[in-house]
């Protein structure tokens, strides 16, 4: 950062090298650089902090291929034809 001295000697050797004429168009010329670099600057910055927000999200989670239960035991259910006694059949 320039000091105050620093800035004066500047303005003054700019005031000789251009002439009182051409300053202002100089010294606007550079207002709108500036600006545009703080523009360009500020939009960059933003665009990496949603680039940031985007990397941070939780991914969704994928469910975990489980194997089917194995087990030597198989439910059956008993026939009831076979063991009741058959309505017609005589006892």
């Amino acid at each position: 950062m320039l000091s105050p001295s620093d800035t004066a000697i500047v303005f003054l050797l700019a005031l000789l090298l251009f002439g009182p004429e051409q300053l202002p168009r100089i010294a606007r010329q550079l207002g709108e650089a500036m600006r545009h670099v703080q523009t360009t600057t500020h939009t960059f910055m933003n665009e990496m902090e949603r680039a940031a927000q985007i990397n941070e999200a939780p991914e969704p989670v994928e469910p975990i291929d489980e194997p089917a239960p194995t087990s030597d035991y198989t439910e059956e259910k008993p026939d009831d034809s076979v063991h009741a006694p058959s309505a017609g059949a005589p006892d």
